[in-house]
């Protein structure tokens, strides 16, 4: 069955809230708080489209290094740019911080995730912005529809202060995502992500090992099929920092 046509009324509104996501994935704080005031139900609508494989382009906001995706609200954009402020006013306009675009991530998801070395990545703006949604109602431990937390992106982002952050606000450090992979996991092993093996993302890496282990993750923690992480290990780098955090009995 076909989608039904949209109404003048429901463009125009997506037309408005695009303007706001752009205002705010550029940080022009003035220009997204004066459309908030003129339009406050800017704060509590969802985009009806966003990226796909067909047309992700015209949803690409190169100044956070994000795409829109349907579903994603204004509170998911300012998550994913670092800006506890505009969520602040999105929330005092009635933003959710539990809202849920078409893959299941809310906006504590675009918070934790970050690439470390770019230019729009900023670790300390990145664990302010977490630890205001959290206190604002954020799940630490909802997890998407392919059972990925935040911490898992967090971990899988190679971003130490958001996985710090949410482990102090009550991340689970042993939940394991779809996948069956633990944040201890993540860790240890090459994610495959593009800039993972430069010089600032291993030491980011080291960080979170050690931090994850602090907080209760085990090396002797095993994944869906059984693997531990100890087993786990890739890369001598990293199995010199397992080595100086393992506490099992030699």
């Amino acid at each position: 069955m076909s989608p039904k046509p949209r109404t003048r009324q429901e463009d125009r509104q997506g037309d408005d809230l695009m303007i706001l996501l752009r205002a705010i994935s550029k940080g022009d704080t003035r220009r997204a708080s004066s459309l908030i005031d003129a339009s406050p139900h800017l704060a509590r609508v969802s985009a009806s489209v966003g990226a796909s494989r067909g047309t992700s382009t015209s949803y690409f906001f190169a100044e956070i290094g994000h795409y829109v995706y349907a579903g994603d609200t204004a509170l998911h954009i300012a998550a994913a740019a670092y800006r506890p402020d505009v969520a602040n006013d999105l929330i005092a306009h009635g933003a959710n911080p539990a809202a849920r675009n078409r893959r299941g991530a809310e906006p504590l998801h675009y918070a934790a995730a970050g690439t470390p070395g770019s230019a729009h990545w900023n670790p300390k703006a990145q664990a302010a912005t977490i630890e205001f949604l959290i206190r604002s109602g954020s799940d630490p431990n909802s997890t998407d529809k392919s059972g990925t937390a935040p911490l898992h992106l967090a971990v899988r982002t190679r971003c130490a202060a958001a996985v710090q952050a949410l482990l102090v606000h009550g991340a689970n450090p042993r939940l394991r995502n779809g996948s069956g992979s633990t944040p201890l996991h993540l860790a240890v092993q090459n994610t495959g992500r593009g800039g993972s093996g430069t010089s600032e993302a291993k030491d980011q890496q080291a960080a979170i090992i050690r931090l994850l282990v602090a907080h209760g993750a085990r090396l002797t923690d095993t994944d869906g099929a059984g693997k531990s992480v100890a087993a786990s290990v890739a890369g001598a780098w990293v199995e010199a920092v397992v080595r100086q955090v393992d506490t099992r009995p030699k």
